[in-house]
Parts: structure tokens; sequence; C-alpha cells
């Protein structure tokens, strides 16, 4: 579990096939790698990956076809957001979030607005229903709060310092982000289906 609050930046240097599967080595920046042990859990760009090896400078993970398949920003050399699994003990700056992918989106407007920039995604109609007004949603890892919704697209504001410490400040129209719904709405919609399914035959 993670809280969409991206602890550094990182790069992927260098992806080696491992059959249908890739096997990356990242470097991590400014992450602190003193606490990390073979098995612990980082999220790249918003995907929970497992770390293999790592030492102060760097770490590998293997990434399936299946994450693959769902998922962008990993098979390429690139700047990627970095944070590790939360602590019982951390605090929750962000939100509760997975590293499970729900789907991808794309950018149709970024922009400067005033001292921040506009963020506006169109997400996978699927995933629409999920996505409230001042509600949570996570974008390449990073805990995003949503201004406004109009059908499958919704926008946020993004402060200069999220632009600072983020890959955010790369994207362009025409950008593929990871996207991930706040926990809360899928257990929701689940809670409300359970009423209506009726008592077991």
């Amino acid at each position: 579990m993670f809280t969409g609050i991206i602890q550094s930046t990182g790069k992927i240097k260098s992806i080696t096939p491992a059959g249908e599967d890739l096997k990356l080595s990242i470097e991590v920046g400014s992450l602190d790698m003193s606490d990390v042990q073979i098995g612990d859990s980082i999220a790249v760009n918003g995907v929970c990956l497992t770390v293999i090896t790592f030492d102060k400078t760097h770490f590998e993970v293997h990434v399936s076809k299946e994450t693959l398949n769902c998922t962008v920003g990993l098979d390429a050399p690139r700047e990627v957001n970095l944070e590790k699994a939360l602590r019982l003990s951390d605090r929750l700056g962000g939100h509760l979030v997975s590293g499970h992918v729900d789907g991808v989106g794309q950018v149709v407007r970024f922009e400067p607005a005033g001292d921040c920039w506009l963020l506006m995604v169109r997400a996978p109609h699927a995933l629409s229903r999920y996505i409230a007004v001042k509600g949570s949603i996570s974008i390449d890892g990073v805990s995003l709060t949503v201004n406004h919704i109009e059908q499958d697209t919704f926008s946020m504001n993004l402060i200069p310092h999220t632009l600072e410490n983020t890959t955010l400040k790369n994207l362009g129209i025409g950008s593929r982000v990871n996207l991930e719904v706040d926990l809360i709405a899928r257990y929701v919609e689940r809670m409300s289906q359970w009423g209506t399914e009726g008592e077991p035959a």
C-alpha cells in the first residue's frame, strides 16, 4: 500500500527481456534505500513492483507481461516516480493507493493556470464512474484531487511543488498515464451490488 506522495524521481536505466516479461534496472535518485529489503514493494510510476536486487543507487524488478499490457511507462528508459511501501507508522499525506493500475488515460490539456498548471485527462469510459469531484485519483503514482469532470474527462490543478518533484512536469497533450481510482469508490460499488444480488440459492 502507498500514499501517492512521491519520494523521489528515478530513471529506468536498462531493460532486459525475460521471455515475455522484462527485468528493469532503476536508478533511485534521492530515494533512501537503507531500510529496503529483497522482496519489498516500490511503486514505479504508480505500479507496485517487487525488489529482486538492490544497492544504494539502483534496484531491479521483474515486470510481467500482464503488468506491461495494462500499464504505460515501464518499457523504455525514462524518468519515473518512486515511492516505497507505506508503513503503519507513516503519515497518510495523500490517499490509499494500492499500486494496481486500473487503466491508462490520455492527457488532453496541460497548460499554465496562474502559479499552477491545469491538467486534463481522458479516462477509459469504464473508469469514469469511479471518479468524483473533490475525490482522489492517482496519476503515474501521484495522489491528486479532482476539480472538475465532464463525461470521461477530468481535470485538476498541479501546484509548483508537485511539478518540481514528480515526472508530471514532462507531460504533454497526448501523453498516456497510469490511472488508479480511489479504493473507496470500488468498495461502495461492490456493496451496492451485494444489496441487489439477493440471498444465495
